[in-house]
């Protein structure tokens, strides 16, 4: 069986790339890449081109002389770089490793194949390293509001308050609360600074900071009469607690808020969802539509103030 027609016709390479007559040089098309190799380096070390080019595996040419090898030749150039020098810069993204350890893996290069799992490796390790600072006073977390130049999530979260008894399924909600706070600090932890305050006097509650200030806060706890004595209730509005994340992205970057992006996001007090949700919004006499408290336990603080951004 030959091998032409495996791969398409490879494009002639410019005059001054070919060989001179009688060189040791091959002349290789991988996938359509071409490329030039000496036979000492391709049988440098033990793996499948050794076994192509000492005779032990088929090789297959086109009509031409070619070479055939039926993989991507994106990165042959960094195999070769290998196989001549034990070692090559390997690329900067997660996706071009990955690519590269495939073709490692395809040529048996298991020395090239153990650089691109421990660059793997240490890259999921710095990935997963999330610092999140805990509240020891008021002032340090003053101090680290005023002075963090991305946006905060707060999470105050304090299960002595044993003034009342809780409901069945309070505590479970808590446990969710401090898992989304886990899984969101993952995953934004390069963009938005997560901090945990356990010294406060509530049980459960959430806030958002940009520039400086507070944006909104969610409180996760309400008392509620039971069999006619009173008990703590926690909840658990994930997607009002990822929608405040999100918004308080907005502060990210922009030294002053995108106003036309805090219109479109944010909620309107007192509408009929937010009714049936958790009952009529209540609006604040003395500030009028510029603090805003809603019966289920969420203050959105305003952004249209004249209060100074930042520190």
């Amino acid at each position: 069986m030959s091998g032409e027609g495996c791969l398409r016709p490879p494009t002639p390479p410019p005059a001054h790339a070919h060989p001179k007559p009688g060189s040791a040089y091959v002349r290789l098309n991988v996938g359509g890449a071409l490329h030039y190799a000496t036979v000492p380096v391709l049988t440098r070390q033990d793996g499948r081109l050794r076994a192509m080019f000492s005779g032990r595996a088929e090789v297959f040419t086109d009509r031409e002389g070619w070479v055939l090898i039926d993989r991507c030749g994106k990165h042959f150039g960094a195999i070769l770089a290998y196989l001549r020098d034990s070692t090559v810069t390997l690329p900067k993204s997660r996706q071009g490793i990955r690519e590269l350890l495939a073709e490692a893996k395809y040529y048996l290069l298991q020395g090239l194949v153990a650089s691109c799992q421990s660059a793997l490796q240490q890259d999921n390790k710095e990935q997963a390293l999330c610092m999140i600072p805990v509240i020891t006073s008021a002032k340090e977390e003053e101090r680290l509001i005023q002075t963090c130049k991305k946006p905060v999530v707060k999470l105050l979260y304090n299960r002595s308050n044993n003034k009342y008894s809780y409901t069945s399924t309070s505590d479970d909600n808590l446990l969710k609360n401090m898992e989304l706070f886990d899984k969101l600090s993952l995953s934004y932890s390069g963009r938005v600074l997560f901090i945990r305050d356990v010294l406060g006097d509530e049980i459960c509650c959430w806030s958002f900071y940009g520039q400086g200030r507070k944006l909104a806060e969610v409180c996760c706890t309400s008392i509620v009469y039971a069999t006619e004595k009173k008990q703590t209730k926690v909840e658990f509005p994930d997607a009002r607690l990822y929608e405040e994340t999100l918004n308080a992205l907005l502060y990210e970057t922009l030294p002053v808020p995108d106003n036309s992006l805090l219109e479109a996001t944010r909620r309107r007090c007192g509408s009929h969802s937010e009714e049936e949700e958790g009952g009529a919004g209540e609006r604040d006499r003395g500030a009028g539509d510029r603090d805003r408290v809603r019966r289920i336990h969420v203050k959105r603080y305003s952004t249209y103030d004249d209060r100074p951004l930042g520190p």
